[in-house]
């Protein structure tokens, strides 16, 4: 009999949004979420701070440097993927320093600008769009689900938001 424990993930993401409002999204290649757009990120690694990890994942992922504004919001995703993951990521808002995208190939395949105007036309996982929606208010693919009942008044401004695949 095989005993695996399972764990949390723990991934920090970055919303990198330049002066002309646009975000920077990625074509992911891998699981979970592949071939859909998402934001530049990934674990963070024992010993790693977390904005450690949020610069590290930028450059591997699309070869820039970023100024991290602030965090955003959490969101997790829970049973997620052929072995039910749960995932916790920190998304924080981030600035370009540097511009020209070079995507590694590894875990994405494009990397884009894209207007605010785009956003709800592309295939964005819920987190994404979760994020996008605290950024932009104004995009019209409609609020993110509330949470359940029992845990509205336990999350001050619903600090934490969660998906179940």
């Amino acid at each position: 009999m095989e005993f695996k424990k399972k764990h949390i993930l723990t991934s920090v993401v970055a919303c990198i949004v330049d002066e002309q409002d646009r975000v920077l999204l990625t074509r992911r290649c891998i699981e979970p979420f592949c071939s859909q757009w998402v934001m530049p990120g990934g674990k963070i690694d024992l010993g790693e701070s977390i904005l450690q990890a949020l610069h590290r994942e930028v450059r591997e992922e699309v070869g820039i440097e970023v100024h991290v504004d602030g965090l955003i919001d959490v969101f997790e995703h829970i049973g997620i993927g052929e072995k039910n993951d749960h995932f916790v990521i920190l998304y924080y808002r981030a600035s370009p320093l540097t511009r020209e995208l070079k995507p590694n190939g590894q875990e994405c395949t494009e990397a884009i600008w894209a207007t605010r105007e785009q956003l709800p036309a592309l295939a964005l996982p819920p987190g994404g769009r979760h994020i996008l929606t605290r950024v932009f208010p104004d995009l019209p693919w409609g609020p993110t689900p509330p949470l359940p009942d029992h845990l509205e008044d336990e999350i001050p401004g619903g600090a934490l938001t969660s998906e179940n695949g």
